[in-house]
């Protein structure tokens, strides 16, 4: 398996990073379209090997759109290549958003991951997880409504 499609795979799913006002506090409870930047990534393999990296350098895309009406998460990088995530699971908890998800990456490939988004319910700040085979991924960022 390669490291390069695990994270194509992972951040091809998702998400975001643009400073949100404490004045539109309580709109990220998943009511209203989300549009989330990643900025701050970090991949951890096992013995506690881990690797910082920007979203440019690891092919994230600098934007992903949450719709948890339509319960899908959309890649914006590329816009040709739009590629979507099915929210699985959706909680409100201790004032966060969660949602979870799991993807099956390219095929052919054993590169499937599941995945975890928390984000803030008053600042809009957000924190991605992704775990497969012998690695985890934490992206941080932040989400503002549209």
């Amino acid at each position: 398996m390669k490291k390069t499609h695990m994270i194509v795979t992972f951040f091809g799913i998702l998400f975001c990073l643009i400073i949100v006002s404490p004045s539109i506090a309580g709109v990220f409870d998943g009511s209203k379209t989300l549009y989330c930047s990643l900025m701050d990534t970090v991949e951890c393999l096992p013995g506690g090997e881990c690797q910082e990296y920007e979203s440019e350098d690891i092919n994230l895309p600098a934007f992903i759109v949450i719709d948890c009406k339509k319960k899908i998460i959309t890649m914006t990088k590329g816009m040709e290549n739009k590629r979507t995530s099915t929210i699985e699971n959706r909680e409100l908890i201790d004032g966060k958003l969660i949602l979870q998800g799991a993807e099956d990456g390219v095929e052919g490939l054993r590169d499937g991951l599941g995945w975890s988004i928390a984000i803030n319910e008053t600042t809009g700040k957000m924190v991605l997880t992704g775990s497969g085979d012998e690695v985890g991924f934490v992206v941080f960022g932040a989400c503002t409504p549209q």
